[in-house]
């Protein structure tokens, strides 16, 4: 890792550990992000994007370790990871440790394991899963590069990543819920 991308990750770090927002790229789209363990930063990510808590944010981990302490995770939803060939987020049920208004009314949360490098390291470095949601105000377009985001995103986040910024990102990840009884439904392919 360059040394560029160790500072906008200790600045990045620095924001998420003060309950802020960031604007970064990941595996995806570009993201708003914040420390997924802290409500008042959820809370914050809710106002900015103009949406209604009710609709229920994603997760970025950094890996399967992450992953499990926040979530039991089934043989069925390992499986589903192997098999997947691009950004894959799971649904899993009852989670804990995470801000009770990132959960949503059915007891579930949306996780992804990053497949960015940078949103990796960030991830690892901070410790706990960010929160990852799409760069608009609520009913908009998702933004295909950053200079699509509206700036309404940009004046309301406490730190942009200055990374990737040329690159085209319009690609969502793959949805998948995981049922009680540990079967799979397919939300968006």
């Amino acid at each position: 890792m360059r040394s560029t991308d160790n500072t906008i990750i200790a600045q990045s770090i620095r924001v998420l550990n003060t309950g802020g927002l960031l604007l970064y790229p990941t595996d995806t789209v570009w993201g708003i992000g914040c420390d997924a363990t802290d409500p008042e930063a959820v809370k914050k990510v809710y106002a900015l994007k103009q949406r209604e808590d009710s609709k229920a944010l994603i997760c970025l981990a950094s890996d399967m370790e992450m992953v499990v302490k926040y979530v039991d995770v089934p043989q069925t939803a390992l499986m589903a990871l192997q098999k997947s060939r691009r950004p894959t987020t799971l649904i899993y049920i009852h989670p804990k440790g995470l801000a009770s208004n990132l959960v949503a009314d059915d007891d579930t949360v949306a996780i992804r394991i990053a497949s960015d490098t940078f949103c990796q390291e960030l991830i690892r470095k901070f410790g706990k899963p960010i929160v990852s949601t799409s760069a608009n105000p609520a009913g908009s377009p998702t933004p295909d590069r950053f200079s699509n985001i509206d700036p309404s995103i940009l004046k309301g986040v406490d730190y942009i990543v200055n990374l990737s910024q040329d690159r085209v990102m319009d690609t969502p990840s793959r949805i998948i819920k995981i049922e009680e009884d540990g079967s799979l439904t397919v939300i968006r392919d």
